[in-house]
């Protein structure tokens, strides 16, 4: 959420100053990510319109409960894409890759992988992000992760500082 502030706001010329109104894609295994869940929690909170996509095996249905107003499920990134202006693409985690609810990965790369065929069918200022590591080519081809809509160094630049920020007013700041 920072990064998404901050890139907006560079980008944009002002700040950004309500989520409200931007639309963001969370894409990938929904259901085993911590990210997606802090994400969901954050952004509907700040007024984000969210859509999750990904396989109907990986996107818990349960999750448009948490935030009703703020949450869609999508199981069709082709048609998600061009209506967003954020989108967090999740590391699929190799060892779940063995799970019947996940698809092949060549079956996961062709339909739910960030391509630069796919990005051209997107706003031109989409902001592409990615929380790290990346498994290049099976959920972010290596042209999108290092293109022109990618803030992904940014993004694992401030998530360390925004983690040490809230660690050091965890353990009292004041103290």
């Amino acid at each position: 959420m920072f990064t998404i502030r901050e890139k907006l706001t560079t980008d944009h010329s002002r700040p950004l100053t309500s989520f409200s109104g931007l639309h963001v894609a969370i894409v990938g295994d929904i259901a085993n990510s911590r990210v997606a869940r802090s994400d969901i929690h954050g952004l509907a909170k700040l007024g984000a319109k969210i859509t999750l996509v990904g396989p109907a095996t990986l996107v818990p249905n349960d999750l448009k409960k948490l935030y009703p107003d703020h949450i869609s499920i999508s199981h069709d990134l082709d048609s998600v894409l061009p209506t967003v202006d954020v989108i967090n693409m999740l590391r699929i985690q190799f060892e779940r890759l063995t799970s019947a609810a996940f698809p092949s990965v060549r079956e996961y790369s062709r339909f739910f992988g960030l391509t630069k065929e796919r990005l051209a069918e997107a706003k031109p200022e989409l902001l592409v992000l990615h929380p790290g590591p990346m498994n290049r080519g099976l959920e972010i081809t290596t042209d999108v992760a290092d293109g022109k809509n990618s803030a992904i160094l940014q993004q694992v630049t401030n998530g360390l500082a925004v983690r040490m920020a809230t660690l050091y007013l965890c353990v009292g700041a004041n103290s």
